[in-house]
């Protein structure tokens, strides 16, 4: 029997058992962070430099693709050194380090996600009030928000995980640390039910956030509708349709990821599902947004051509 405090490192679930296979997960992990620390830097420089670009979308954009490299550096660097490495190992401290700012990232982004639902909502529905609802203090306010409730709700979760006693081994069946597989290795009842009830809870306010964006969309759909002009319809919806598209991603792969029953648990399955909800959605975001986005598309275009020239015209204002 080991508890965690006597616990010197964990076990994670290897990507592939061949070399090959291996050396392949490495090189595809390479490509995918390489891709999104790129696709994420442009929108950081392009909404930095350009003043049109200054307005609170593009405000929560920026912090939006704060997240995603942070999701991003926290998961993926490990599993390539893993299976550059041959080694399946994670260290404790690392452990408690990678599940912390993994929750922390995705519970923000989650946020973040919410209140640019709200942003879309005041510019379609309430496009009078959106100088008002919307201003800078208001935007740096809510912004502060989000971070803030991820930091203090994953600061419960992750002292109270790694509070329990851990007497079933320490191997995780995730290739990174999460919360449930650590659970999993808890010979403690009354831990764990306390770690159950901050799931809950923590269940709770993101089906509140999300009926808050089914709700919302529901109004923006019925305001777009109402628009008499085809131009305006579609302009409307060009508004919406990125971030409801990056909504969707996330959501959907996060509940594939934890509402699959256990019974039905397939280790290749369950891994293709972590990298899909893990690594892919911010890899994918900068594109989703920067299709239908004409100013961000103009702006990054802008970035990429001054980037490659040599020029440092940047005015970083945020």
């Amino acid at each position: 029997m080991s508890n965690s405090s006597s616990m010197a490192q964990f076990l994670l679930l290897a990507l592939a058992d061949r070399r090959e296979l291996q050396l392949l997960h490495f090189w595809l992990f390479l490509a995918i962070s390489l891709a999104a620390l790129l696709a994420n830097g442009l929108i950081l420089s392009a909404v930095a430099c350009d003043h049109h670009l200054h307005t609170p979308m593009g405000f929560f954009l920026l912090n939006l693709s704060l997240t995603d490299l942070g999701c991003i550096c926290t998961t993926v660097p490990k599993a390539m050194h893993n299976s550059l490495c041959n080694t399946t190992t994670i260290s404790y401290a690392g452990c408690a380090a990678q599940l912390f700012f993994f929750a922390f990232f995705m519970s923000a982004e989650f946020s973040l996600l919410t209140i640019m639902c709200y942003d879309r909502y005041v510019a379609i529905c309430k496009p009078l009030h959106y100088g008002t609802l919307l201003g800078n203090r208001a935007c740096a306010h809510m912004a502060a928000a989000a971070w803030a409730t991820g930091f203090l709700h994953t600061l419960l979760h992750t002292a109270n995980t790694f509070s329990l006693p851990l007497c079933q081994g320490n191997a995780l069946g995730q290739f990174f640390c999460e919360i449930p597989h650590i659970l999993k290795l808890s010979c403690s009842h009354s831990g764990y039910l306390r770690e159950i009830d901050l799931l809950l809870f923590s269940v709770c306010l993101e089906f509140g956030c999300f009926i808050f964006i089914v709700f919302s969309y529901v109004q923006i759909f019925r305001a777009v509708l109402r628009i008499p002009s085809e131009q305006g319809r579609h302009k409307a919806f060009s508004m919406c349709l990125p971030h409801l598209a990056v909504v969707s991603l996330f959501i959907s792969t996060s509940f594939i990821a934890y509402l699959k029953p256990s019974s039905t648990s397939i280790p290749s399955l369950d891994l293709v599902v972590s990298v899909l909800y893990s690594v892919v959605p911010p890899a994918l975001n900068p594109l989703i947004y920067s299709l239908r986005n004409k100013e961000l598309k103009v702006s990054l275009r802008k970035t990429m051509t001054g980037f490659f020239s040599g020029e440092k015209n940047c005015l970083f204002l945020l």
